[in-house]
């Protein structure tokens, strides 16, 4: 029961996250415009690489380590000590060197640039991990809950025209740091003060560099189509495709709720010994990820082409082909999310983790090559499916000797079955309908009812774990 409610507080935060854009993605869309939009995308597209660096793979490590030392104060404390060290030495080494790129390379945007700084500052300071590994979700979700509140309603306050886009990347990236500061006071009763000649910050920079290395290949292919759409496209296409993207990728976070919170949960399972436990988890885990991101995927093909200008404005119409293309890679993440961050990571195969995650970067860079220059982007959205799909592939083939892949996908065919009839029963309705609120809640209300009915009549085993979970309610 820990487990789910931690995945509610996890799920809970994610669905803010998508309601967020509901109330600001239509009003930043059409106040900032396409091109500011694309501006801020590939502004920040560049940051990205460099709060990742400074951070390594610290967000994953720090959780893992955390969940490892979680019943002894004392070694919890000196592994946080020791890990945030690290990461506030290795994040102020990132800052200095994106500043000096920033003066010397930048000539345009160079204040959109400089803004953005504030990303590496929020991530160097961020120990949202710790809590993580506590299996303490409440306090992050809490914390930034709050944090994207008063930040929507910042930007409805102060953003009100094209020339507010540096108002809007200051906003966005202040919510980061006050989010980051938020958390420490929560450290007092939870850690202990350990002398700083034990920390030993060094010894913890190979294995967070060995996590490093798969969490900056995975955000090659994220970022890298921005910034090659940027190189041959306006940056209007950059601001429809990172529109499409991000209706994709926060649909999808509902899914991935559960590695975050799977991830500490699994690892102390390990660190226990309990292997049949970890097994276990892993299945269910897998079934339910498969229930749940098979009607978001179909869902959103079936709204994908009038909802997008409807939502954002009729200059992102482009936008709905980026989501109906791009929407199969919620099954794709949702099933690698489970194979690799919630069991490759857990117990220490992070090396088949880095390679199924570099295949995956590479074959997005050479279809991107060839598919953004013949379909924009479209392309792009096509070739994060490929890649995607690679990924899980090759995750796929690494947990063929110990996780039994018959058993995983043995009942996948019943949640695709009833999805797909969902799809085509909604999307011909969409089709009919004009697109509004109403219409919209309708065909969302008519979908969830067809998919769930769907799955009682084919008895499918998502429905016998709900049942026994209410049961021991």
């Amino acid at each position: 029961m820990k487990v789910i409610k931690n995945y509610l507080y996890n799920a809970g935060y994610q669905i803010l996250l998508m309601l967020a854009p509901v109330l600001t993605t239509p009003y930043v869309s059409r106040v900032l415009g396409a091109n500011n939009n694309g501006i801020n995308t590939y502004t920040n597209g560049w940051v990205t690489f460099f709060y990742l660096a400074g951070q390594l793979g610290i967000a994953l490590y720090g959780n893992r380590e955390i969940a490892y030392q979680r019943k002894n104060k004392y070694e919890r404390s000196k592994t946080f000590w020791s890990i945030i060290s690290l990461q506030i030495f290795t994040s102020s080494i990132a800052l200095i060197a994106y500043l000096l790129a920033v003066f010397l390379f930048s000539s345009a945007f160079k204040v959109y640039f400089l803004l953005q700084a504030l990303w590496i500052v929020a991530y160097g300071i961020d120990v949202s991990w710790y809590f993580m590994g506590m299996e303490d979700f409440k306090k992050t979700v809490s914390r930034n809950t709050i944090v994207k509140l008063i930040t929507i309603a910042l930007i409805f306050i102060l953003v009100r025209n094209q020339n507010d886009l540096a108002k809007y990347i200051f906003l966005l990236g202040f919510a980061q740091l006050a989010g980051s500061f938020t958390l420490w006071p929560y450290l007092r009763k939870s850690i202990q003060w350990v002398k700083i000649n034990e920390w030993h910050p060094l010894k913890r920079f190979y294995p967070a560099l060995l996590l490093f290395i798969p969490t900056i290949t995975t955000q090659i292919y994220l970022v890298v189509n921005r910034i090659m759409l940027g190189r041959v496209a306006p940056q209007a296409a950059v601001s429809q495709f990172n529109f499409g993207d991000n209706i994709v990728k926060l649909v999808l976070a509902v899914v991935t709720a559960t590695g975050t919170v799977m991830l500490p949960h699994i690892a102390n399972k390990f660190a226990s010994g309990d292997v049949k436990g970890v097994r276990e988890s892993l299945y269910k885990s897998f079934d339910f990820v498969t229930a749940v991101s098979v009607p978001m995927m179909f869902g959103l093909m079936a709204i994908a082409y009038k909802f997008a200008p409807w939502f954002l404005g009729n200059e992102y119409g482009p936008t709905g082909g980026v989501i109906f293309w791009e929407a199969p890679a919620i099954l794709m993440i949702a099933w690698s999310n489970v194979t690799g961050t919630q069991y490759l990571m857990p117990i220490h195969r992070e090396h088949q983790y880095t390679i199924s995650v570099t295949v995956g970067a590479v074959i997005n860079v050479i279809a991107n090559l060839f598919l953004i220059s013949l379909y924009g982007a479209n392309g792009a959205a096509v070739a994060t499916v490929i890649s995607e799909f690679s990924v899980t592939a090759v995750q796929l083939f690494y947990v063929k000797g110990t996780i039994r892949r018959r058993a995983l996908f043995a009942p996948i065919w019943r949640y695709l079955l009833c999805g797909l009839f969902m799809y085509l029963v909604v999307s011909r309705i969409n089709e009919i309908m004009s697109m509004t609120i109403v219409n919209l809640i309708l065909q969302v209300a008519l979908g969830i009812i067809i998919y769930i009915g769907g799955l009682f009549l084919l008895k499918a085993p998502i429905i016998k774990q709900a049942k026994s979970l209410l049961k021991k309610e």
